[in-house]
């Protein structure tokens, strides 16, 4: 919430020299002379460079002189350093090779969304995360424009395929991160953390995910952090919320890097211009800082460290809905700490080992008070450590298998006072896998596998079988399966009352299809999932609650057809139905729509060097509580449909010698009402409606990047 649009800081480079003198130029082109955009440039120890256009082409002035290593780096070919003289480097012919042919290799697909640079053919990448009209330069806003996710503004976390928030987890290089969102107020959803810059993968997976991962029913959204930058960056950000700065340092001999990001926001200013729905107390306002530290052990060796501490705070006050006449208060203070250690080394002979440590703690402190009407307020305080460690072998099977398996333990202290009574435990939690890639031939593979885990709090084991296949129909084509059992404990807030509760399951069937082409993708996917042994609170707690979700999904993207244009259209349709918490029966649940569909449309003007961007997002009504029914018409009522149109604007000028990028963002930009559910009074006498604070929001801003000039890259995104 108090971060919004502080990763388009990606944009890190360092100063043009203002004097140069040479010029170099040249093309790049594939073996078969196919020309190719967005490859990187460089002169070997200097910050002089560019990134070659649409035709292959590029040229950009330096005053280094003599003779001088050229690098030509793009992401699925090797790397081409030549050496030659400066003074002759006009019209170079540069020809770069592929490391490995993707359209010729299956790959397991079924259920995963991959967000990469690492690979030529991914769904998004993290620059399309943080220039996705309405995301906010958020992770899981970014993801909620694909398919199977849903549409839920007024509850924490990514609702995926009939799964509740906490049944997606987050893990970052493998960690489980146990605070993934900022702590938020009632009925409004809050932003994730994390900067998509920070990682140089993600992996979504709505289903069917890999045996490393456990304690997640639905989904698993999946973070690889960053290795060493290609070079020395500063950034520097000024927004409608507050300002950020960023460092990242590359050593000389390239084998170590360092940096910190810093940021504030005070949304003061912003809430005197935007009335809002709640008056503020308190406008929310926060600081985040994060440093890292990354150092090259060996060849194939790399160690990571990063650590990221928050604090933000807020508060509202509004009509009481139960006791009419009367104001209520809410207040939060929050400070959070995440620390992640890991390490990856090859062994030789095929095997590699990775190894990693996290710890983080959370604090809340919520204050809340019906002014005049109670003596005494509301006083709440909670907080969350985490301690893990993982560890995780590989061994190449030949050309292509691969073999993996490895152990984690988790520690967790969860601590809460509600006034003077305390709720409080600790569990030790460990679990082993194993799993193996089989590639039968280059076209036809499968992954089998299986985890265990036991929960020291729960008493109890289990074993989760997982099972995949993928097979290539031809270049571009392919069909995918996928089966799995997934456990997961329940919520703190029902453990924290009940420690005889057991595991809840899911069980996954996944059917799917995809077409990936340089500038094209279909898929389609179908899926089945059965819960098993979810949480009841009625009459009493017990793990007699079950349920099932069912449904299509439809992705299609297109980067070439307009000229300038990329755009994408997810459908999802959901049929579900569960019986858990306090519900008297199955029924569709209050986060789950019948159809969700999203359009994301961004357009390049390149005469005017302006980036647009619109997201269309569309919802059925989801199902509400509604107590003046009879139990036989439990979740009867419906929301209004959801309608939002997002729309963002990015201007790439010069300000001195500092690459420039002006930012301007508007969610819901035609006000349409966003229907949430409703809020009824004991008496049931009163209700009000739960939705956004307002009904838009803007942001503006401008960022500054002191580097090597990166414009053609941003043109050549997709």
């Amino acid at each position: 919430m108090h971060k919004p649009f502080l990763t388009l800081i990606f944009l890190t480079f360092i100063p043009l020299l203002l004097e140069a003198q040479q010029t170099v130029s040249g093309r790049v082109t594939t073996a078969k002379r196919k020309p190719l955009p967005g490859v990187n440039i460089a002169i070997k120890g200097s910050y002089d460079g560019a990134t070659t256009k649409a035709d292959g082409t590029f040229s950009f002035t330096t005053s280094v002189t003599g003779e001088r290593f050229i690098t030509a780096s793009l992401t699925g070919y090797q790397t081409l350093e030549i050496k030659t003289d400066i003074a002759d480097a006009q019209q170079l012919q540069l020809v770069l090779r592929e490391t490995v042919n993707e359209l010729k290799m299956v790959t397991i697909s079924a259920g995963s969304f991959e967000a990469s640079d690492e690979k030529k053919n991914t769904m998004l990448k993290p620059l399309d995360i943080v220039t996705t009209a309405g995301a906010n330069a958020d992770i899981v806003s970014a993801l909620r424009t694909l398919p199977g996710a849903q549409q839920v503004g007024e509850k924490e976390g990514l609702f995926v395929r009939g799964g509740t928030g906490y049944e997606t987890q987050t893990f970052i290089d493998g960690m489980m991160v146990r605070n993934p969102f900022y702590s938020g107020m009632p009925d409004f959803a809050a932003r994730g953390r994390f900067s998509p810059f920070l990682f140089k993968g993600t992996t979504f997976s709505s289903g069917g995910y890999s045996a490393q991962y456990g304690q997640a029913l639905s989904s698993a959204l999946v973070l690889e952090s960053t290795d060493l930058p290609d070079r020395s960056s500063y950034t520097l950000g000024l927004g409608s919320v507050g300002p950020s700065v960023g460092v990242d340092i590359l050593t000389k001999d390239k084998k170590k890097a360092y940096g910190f990001e810093a940021d504030y926001a005070n949304l003061t200013p912003y809430f005197a211009l935007m009335k809002q729905k709640q008056k503020p107390t308190i406008a929310p306002q926060g600081a985040n800082v994060s440093a890292n530290y990354r150092m090259k052990t060996s060849k194939t060796g790399m160690l990571k460290f990063f650590v990221t501490g928050s604090w933000n705070r807020f508060g509202f006050q509004g009509e009481s809905l139960e006791y009419p006449g009367f104001k209520e208060d809410f207040e939060l203070e929050n400070y959070n700490v995440y620390t992640n250690l890991n390490y990856k080394e090859s062994l030789g002979k095929g095997w590699r080992v990775q190894l990693g440590t996290s710890y983080s703690t959370n604090h809340d402190r919520i204050y809340m008070d019906t002014i005049g009407k109670h003596p005494l307020p509301t006083r709440i305080r909670a907080r969350q450590d985490l301690s893990q460690f993982r560890m995780v072998f590989s061994k190449n099977l030949g050309r292509y298998s691969l073999l993996r398996f490895g152990s984690e333990y988790q520690y967790a202290d969860e601590r809460s006072a509600f006034n003077e009574w305390n709720a409080d435990y600790v569990d030790s939690y460990a679990a082993g896998f194993v799993e193996g890639d089989i590639y039968f031939t280059p076209r036809f593979v499968g992954r089998l596998g299986g985890r265990y885990e036991y929960s020291s709090l729960l008493r109890n084991a289990n074993i989760a079988p997982r099972a995949s296949l993928a097979y290539k129909l031809d270049g571009k084509s392919q069909v995918a399966l996928a089966y799995g059992e997934f456990y997961q404990k329940p919520e703190p807030q029902h453990l924290r009352f009940d420690h005889d509760l057991g595991y809840m399951r899911a069980t996954h069937y996944i059917a799917s299809f995809q077409r990936v082409t340089e500038f094209y993708t279909l898929r389609t996917e179908v899926f089945y999932k059965e819960y098993h042994d979810l949480v009841k609170t009625v009459p009493d707690y017990n793990n007699n609650g079950n349920g099932y979700a069912k449904g299509i999904e439809l992705f299609w993207r297109d980067r070439k057809s307009i000229k300038n244009v990329d755009y994408w259209l997810s459908y999802s349709y959901l049929d579900t139905k569960r019986d858990y918490l306090n519900y008297p029966f199955r029924v569709q649940p209050d986060f789950a729509a019948d159809h969700t569909a999203t359009l994301v449309y961004k357009h390049y003007i390149s005469s005017l060097q302006l980036n647009l961007g619109a997201t269309y997002s569309f919802a059925t009504g989801r199902p509400y509580y509604n107590p003046t029914r009879p139990e036989s018409e439990f979740m009867k009522d419906r929301t209004r449909t959801l309608n939002t149109l997002s729309v963002n604007v990015n201007y790439i000028t010069k300000i001195g010698q500092a690459f420039t990028v002006f930012v301007f963002t508007m969610s819901n930009v035609l006000g349409n009402d966003q229907e949430y559910g409703f809020r009824y009074s004991s008496d049931k006498l009163r209700r009000s409606m739960v939705g956004p604070m307002a009904p838009r929001f803007f942001y503006l801003g401008m960022f500054m990047s002191f580097g090597i000039d990166r414009t053609q890259e941003v043109i050549n995104r997709q």
